[in-house]
C-alpha cells in the first residue's frame, strides 16, 4: 500500500475524494500534498478553492514542506489533517504544523504506523474535525459513538485476537481521596499495575469528582499517581470486553471522567509523571493546570488497537495543542516529553 501525492488540481475536481477498494477499505492510509509546489505554482484563488473543497469528506490528507505556509497556504494547512515541515525550529511553527527531521521518514513513520489500520486513521481525522469544532460536552459524544463503532471493527477485532485478555486484577480503593482543609488530594492508587485506568479507577475518580462539583467549599483538587507513573492508559483487559457496542457508548457518556473533570476543572491541578499513556494524558488534558515532572513521557497508542483516543483526548487535547498535533500523536503513537509538551501547551509546567 502506498502513500499517494495529490495535487491542487485532483483537489478541485469535483470527483470524491475518499478512495476506497474494491471491498470498501481506504486503498492508502492517507495521502500527501507537497506544499512548496502549490507555494511556487498555484494561483491564491485555487489554493482556497482547494481549502474548501476539504470541508468535504475525503481521505486523510498529509501536507509536506519545507517552509511554514504563508499567505493562502495557512488556510490551505489549516484544512488538511496535519502538515509536516523539515528542519524548522517548532516555536516557529502555527499548531498546523509538526516539525520534523526529514519528511520523507516522517511520511514512512506515518505509513508504517497506519498501513495495518487505514480504517482508523479515517475515523480518527474525521472525529477530529467534529469534535475541534463542537462544545466539549457534545465533542464528548462524537468521540463516544467513534469509538464505539470501531469496538465492532474488523481492525479491532484483529488486535483483540492477538492480545488475550489475563485474569483481571482487582484492586480496592484503586481512588484515595483525602479532604485537606480547603483542598481535595486525589490519588490513583494501583501502583503494581502502573495505575492502568480501569473500571473501577473510572468509577471512583468520578465519584471524587461529582463530590467536588457538589462541594463549593472545596477550593483546590490536586490529582496525582502513586507508584512509577501516573495513568499507564485503559486497562488493555477491558478492552472490547462489553459485547453490545450501543450498551458501552451510554456507560462511557455516563461514567466518562472527562466530563465530570471539565466541570470542575478551574479547581484543578494534575501532578504528572512517568510513562503517561492514552488516558494518562486524556483526562487530565480537562484540567486548567497540569505539571509534569522531568523525564515524563506522554502517548496516545489507541490507533495500533484499531481505535482511537476514548478517554476524552479527541476533545481535551485538541483543545489544548490542536487537532493536528492530536492527529500526529495519535496516528505515529509518537511519545513526546515534557519540554516538547509544554512548548505545545499541552502540560502547563515542568517540576
Amino acid at each position: 500500500m502506498t502513500v499517494p501525492e495529490l495535487t491542487l488540481t485532483e483537489l478541485l475536481s469535483p470527483g470524491p475524494l475518499v478512495l476506497l477498494d474494491a471491498k470498501g477499505r481506504p486503498a492508502a492510509p492517507f495521502a500527501c500534498i507537497d506544499l512548496d509546489r502549490v507555494r511556487e505554482g498555484s494561483a491564491e484563488a485555487d489554493v482556497h478553492q482547494a481549502a474548501q473543497a476539504l470541508g468535504r469528506p475525503h481521505v486523510p490528507l498529509v501536507g509536506t514542506a519545507t517552509q511554514p505556509p504563508e499567505g493562502p497556504g495557512v488556510a490551505l494547512a489549516e484544512a488538511l489533517d496535519l502538515t509536516l515541515v523539515q528542519g524548522k525550529q517548532e516555536e516557529s511553527l502555527p499548531r498546523t504544523c509538526i516539525a520534523v527531521r526529514d519528511v520523507a521518514e516522517a511520511v514512512q513513520q506515518l505509513r508504517s504506523a497506519t498501513v495495518a489500520r487505514p480504517l482508523t486513521v479515517a475515523t480518527l481525522c474525521q472525529t477530529l474535525r467534529l469534535t475541534a469544532a463542537l462544545p466539549v460536552a457534545q465533542g464528548l459524544v462524537v468521540e463516544s459513538l467513534a469509538y464505539s463503532m470501531l469496538l465492532a471493527s474488523e481492525e479491532f477485532a484483529e488486535w483483540r485476537g492477538k492480545t488475550p485478555r489475563r485474569e483481571p486484577r482487582y484492586h480496592s480503593p484503586s481512588v484515595l481521596v483525602n479532604r485537606n482543609e480547603a483542598g481535595l488530594e486525589v490519588l490513583l492508587a494501583h501502583p503494581a499495575r502502573r495505575n492502568a485506568y480501569s473500571r473501577e479507577m473510572r468509577d471512583g475518580l468520578v465519584e471524587a469528582l461529582e463530590l467536588v462539583a457538589w462541594d463549593s467549599s472545596i477550593e483546590w483538587v490536586r490529582l496525582a499517581g502513586q507508584g512509577p507513573t501516573f495513568c499507564s492508559g485503559g486497562d488493555l483487559d477491558e478492552f472490547g470486553s462489553i459485547d453490545d457496542v450501543a450498551t458501552a457508548h451510554l456507560i462511557r457518556l455516563r461514567q466518562g471522567a472527562g466530563v465530570a473533570l471539565e466541570g470542575v476543572r478551574d479547581r484543578v491541578t494534575v501532578q504528572l509523571h512517568g510513562a503517561c499513556i492514552g488516558a494518562g494524558i486524556e483526562i487530565p488534558a480537562f484540567a486548567a493546570h497540569v505539571s509534569a515532572a522531568p523525564g515524563t513521557t506522554l502517548r496516545l497508542p489507541e490507533l495500533a488497537m484499531g481505535l482511537i483516543p476514548g478517554a476524552g483526548g479527541t476533545v481535551s487535547i485538541t483543545r489544548r495543542i490542536g487537532r493536528w498535533r492530536t492527529a500526529w500523536l495519535a496516528i505515529s503513537g509518537t511519545s513526546i516529553g515534557p519540554e516538547r509538551a509544554r512548548a505545545w501547551g499541552l502540560v502547563d509546567e515542568i517540576g
